[in-house]
């Protein structure tokens, strides 16, 4: 078993990387709708839901990475990304980078995205939009319907809770696997 750092860098300088000297490999670990979205134009996706050191690795060998080179691990604010890469690090002897930030950051430090024919809502909008919605109906049945329904508002604010301290969240990992988030396989421009 390997114990590998897990390394992080900044937008600035990961665009101050000598990529013809020291070639790359970016894996984007959002839903292939988020990436169908935009994303960055050299990156492959291997959603984190679907992450293995087994996947990982034949993705890296399939695209011809070379072995001793840093990967790179991107997902929308860096949250996925970092937990990938937790996930991967006793598996994986590259070096691996998660970009801090993710996309939201590049958008900021206005690097060219890829921009693709799906529109879809972060991972992260859907949890907030999801919860907030929760919220409100339990608050509108326990006022109308019955009082129990407070109860699911309650539950939610406690997934949310857990959430925070955990850096685990149980709804975004079941919306990820919503149709809505599925494309089929994103495939995104490699690195030559």
């Amino acid at each position: 078993m390997l114990s590998n750092e897990v390394k992080t860098i900044s937008i600035e300088k990961f665009l101050a990387v000598d990529r013809v000297n020291h070639p790359y490999f970016v894996v984007d670990v959002r839903t292939p709708a988020e990436v169908n979205s935009e994303s960055f134009e050299t990156s492959i996706n291997i959603p984190l839901q679907q992450i293995t050191a087994g996947k990982f690795l034949k993705h890296v060998k399939d695209k011809g990475y070379s072995c001793d080179g840093s990967i790179y691990i991107l997902c929308g604010s860096g949250m996925r990304a970092q937990k990938a890469a937790e996930q991967l690090k006793d598996d994986v002897s590259n070096p691996l980078v998660v970009i801090e930030g993710g996309i939201q950051a590049m958008k900021q430090a206005n690097i060219p995205l890829k921009k693709g024919p799906g529109s879809v809502i972060s991972l992260e909008r859907q949890v907030r939009i999801a919860a907030g919605a929760l919220v409100v109906a339990s608050v509108i049945l326990g006022a109308f319907v019955h009082s129990g329904f407070y109860g699911m508002a309650a539950f939610v604010g406690a997934g949310l809770i857990f959430a925070g301290i955990t850096d685990w969240c149980g709804m975004a990992l079941a919306l990820a696997r919503m149709p809505w988030n599925k494309v089929g396989v994103a495939h995104v421009k490699t690195p030559s």
